[in-house]
């Protein structure tokens, strides 16, 4: 048997509430009886005896299960059956709760002496679909009406409305036989605390027992118990397709948090799984693409992938547009996108083109930010769940480009790099910057850590190169600077010209004249609140 509490974990409400487990289904500790009458399910549902041998059998066979338990509260309530419409307190067992009249009304209450004949008018009604002969089995559990009602405001309800019916000692409660095991779990913990089923499916089960008779205590102690559990990716998107209800959100909340993180962990490198991240459901690439850690090349490869997600999972142009403008586009960091793409972007019909153009506007100013103000736009986005500002860990960085047409054909290209993303690259890495386009070519930068071979020490080298292949050459001149203390202001270090021919880059090894160490070291000059800054100025050669 496992306790409420779990090991480590500081003592709260539920851990400090009383085990009255010896009481359980005991006639000398209650005062009511509860009739638990247990119908066949449906043609395609496991019964009792067919447990589901999968989490992806169970998913199938609980949204089901919830659909028939709506579809039979609309049938068994009739006119003179209101009495659990009473009012809720605004909390129970520790949180507030929505009212939920219609899955009280599952309840019939009656006396011993009305069994037959209310059996009798339920089989004759015509609007009703399940036959008093459908019914299995009866299980009689004697309960304690002041222990469900303080767990329960479903119990709360019932038994506290004020009315003839909630005096009365017999109840009946009508389940399903997939559900009886489920509910048997519940009524013991509701006493004890406790569970004695770890299994997977059938914590879920009685999770959603718990939430269909609001036992919050119970949802949290199945959270709980599911988060020790070995998770897959599987059990993960079962547990983020759970009801979306506030009660739920409330008490789940930390579960699926943790289905969140494990799938976002275990799809980061995107590309290596594409064909598995591809097949995911909403739930789960609104867990994955949230992440600010997946190893991607840039934001353009994001933008590019979930499009083709959208449009393999949404055929239809108007589901489609749905879906990419209300909950893909909170997924995609425009601002770090490509200027390039963002005239893509704007040309797309998959998205409203009124949302899509105040995005991209959007993504267009920040760009046009200064780095200090950048930074504190991203520092203020991490807070949120709304991260559009927040920078993620791509292969290729992003540059900013500014360009001119006159008097002469030129770009000013500003790279920047933290100094953790520098100390990864020793003893022999390089990174990458995303592509720009210059004078109709490709160009990209490539910062290097390299061994001096004549003086023997490592140092930074920063290389330009051109993306295009082949017998194309263009001709340029170029100069390197970056920022440096005191000043801060961005010194020259080199400049020169060269003719770019097809996979051509030209650079320097040590950039900055100095060993590695003596770059890297907290002296430097080149580390500004602890960001490299690099510039490169290109002109095309007349």
């Amino acid at each position: 048997m496992l306790s409420d509490s779990f090991p480590g974990e500081p003592s709260g409400s539920d851990a400090a509430e009383l085990d009255f487990g010896f009481a359980f289904n005991d006639c000398n500790f209650s005062d009511r009886v509860l009739r638990i009458e247990v119908v066949q399910d449906l043609p395609e549902a496991k019964s009792d005896g067919d447990c589901c041998s999968s989490i992806a059998d169970w998913a199938r066979d609980r949204k089901r299960r919830r659909e028939d338990f709506k579809k039979e509260i609309d049938v068994v309530v009739q006119p003179d059956e209101q009495i659990l419409n009473c009012n809720l307190p605004e909390t129970v067992d520790g949180l507030t709760y929505e009212n939920r009249d219609e899955d009280a009304a599952t309840m019939i209450e009656e006396s011993p002496s009305d069994v037959g004949s209310n059996c009798n008018r339920i089989g004759n009604d015509s609007s009703f679909n399940i036959d008093c002969s459908t019914v299995l089995r009866v299980n009689t559990v004697h309960i304690s009406s002041p222990i469900l009602a303080a767990k329960s405001p479903f119990f709360y309800k019932l038994f506290s409305n004020g009315m003839r019916e909630s005096e009365q000692r017999h109840v009946t409660l009508r389940i399903s036989a997939s559900e009886e095991a489920a509910v048997m779990d519940l009524l013991n913990f509701m006493y004890s605390n406790t569970l004695s089923t770890t299994t997977p499916t059938a914590v879920l089960d009685v999770l959603m027992a718990a939430d269909k008779f609001e036992v919050a205590s119970c949802m949290r102690y199945c959270s709980r118990l599911l988060q020790n559990l070995p998770m897959t990716c599987e059990t993960a998107l079962l547990y983020l397709d759970l009801p979306s209800t506030v009660l739920v959100a409330d008490t789940v909340q930390p579960l699926t948090d943790v289905a969140k993180q494990f799938l976002a962990a275990s799809y980061k490198d995107v590309l290596k799984f594409q064909d598995e991240v591809l097949k995911l459901p909403l739930a789960g690439i609104e867990a994955v693409f949230s992440s600010d850690d997946l190893r991607v090349a840039s934001e353009d490869a994001i933008y590019d992938f979930l499009l083709k997600w959208a449009r393999t999972h949404y055929p239809k142009l108007e589901e489609r547009c749905e879906v990419l403008t209300t909950r893909i586009v909170r997924l995609i960091r425009f601002p770090y996108m490509t200027c390039r793409k963002l005239k893509k972007v704007l040309t797309c019909n998959d998205f409203d083109t009124e949302i899509i153009s105040k995005v991209v506007l959007e993504a267009l100013f920040f760009k046009s930010e200064t780095s200090y103000r950048q930074r504190a736009l991203a520092s203020e986005a991490a807070s949120v769940s709304f991260r559009h500002f927040v920078e993620r860990a791509y292969k290729y960085r992003p540059v900013k480009i500014v360009e001119f047409e006159q008097p002469r054909q030129q770009c000013v290209v500003y790279l920047d790099l933290k100094r953790e993303e520098c100390a990864h690259l020793f003893p022999a890495g390089k990174v990458y910057s995303q592509a720009f386009h210059f004078g109709g070519q490709g160009f990209f930068f490539s910062a290097h850590c390299n061994m001096d071979q004549q003086s023997a020490f490592h140092s930074f080298g920063l290389f330009l190169g051109m993306q295009e292949r082949g017998s194309v050459t263009f001709a340029v001149d170029y100069e390197f600077a970056a920022r440096s203390k005191p000043t801060e202001d961005y010194m020259t270090k080199y400049k020169g010209n060269y003719t770019f021919s097809g996979g051509k880059a030209v650079g320097y090894r040590n950039l900055f004249g100095i060993p590695w160490t003596l770059f890297m070291s907290e002296e430097s000059s080149y580390f500004i609140n602890g960001v490299l800054h690099l510039r490169a100025e290109l002109t095309v050669r007349q």
